[in-house]
């Protein structure tokens, strides 16, 4: 059992529980013991944290790398994987950020350079004029379907390591934890 009591205690116990510790509440770091325990939290979090950071980059990397073996110069990494979450999909472009298919600041940026590239189309909504609405054009529907291939070629290969479907879900399961611990309120205080 892992004793919690720290300055800022709440936080510290919401992402004690969310990583699947077993938090023991009211009890003091007081020991040795327990401030070890707090350490290796605390390093094992930070670690977490810039882990997700360099597997992102990487993927963009490979991302990259795809791109480069098909001859495609005209979009990057980021805005090929913007096309791969749309899927055939005709989306808002406030959803693409709402639902995660695009992390960066500037959406609009993306969406007019891959119209422009002939990837997708876009058009305002009749409803509201200030609503733009996207989707794949047959270009952009070839390019995620290239994109589809090379996850699969990844999934085959997947299996050939020492990784199984069990820690992938393992790993889904304290990612998903870490995102719901991350977007409640209060947690930046």
């Amino acid at each position: 059992m892992l004793p919690v009591k720290w300055a800022r205690q709440d936080a510290w116990r919401a992402v004690a529980v969310c990583l699947g510790f077993d938090v023991k509440m009211g009890e003091n770091w007081g020991g040795g013991t327990s401030r070890k325990r707090r350490g290796h939290m605390s390093d094992h979090y930070l670690e977490v944290i810039s882990l997700i950071e360099r597997l992102h980059r990487q993927f963009l990397g490979l991302v990259k790398l795809e791109l480069d073996s098909l001859r495609i110069h005209d979009v990057n990494n980021v805005q090929a994987m913007l096309l791969f979450n749309m899927g055939e999909q005709e989306i808002s472009v406030g959803e693409l950020i709402s639902r995660g298919y695009y992390l960066g600041s500037n959406v609009s940026y993306n969406v007019k350079k891959l119209a422009e590239s002939g990837y997708l189309t876009y058009e305002r909504s009749m409803h509201d004029r200030r609503s733009i609405r996207v989707r794949l054009t047959r270009q952009g529907s070839i390019l995620r379907d290239r994109l589809s291939g090379m996850l699969n070629r990844q999934i085959e290969t997947l299996g050939q390591t020492q990784i199984t479907d069990t820690d992938l879900e393992s790993a889904v399961t304290t990612l998903a934890r870490l995102e719901r611990y991350w977007i409640r309120p209060n947690v930046s205080r």
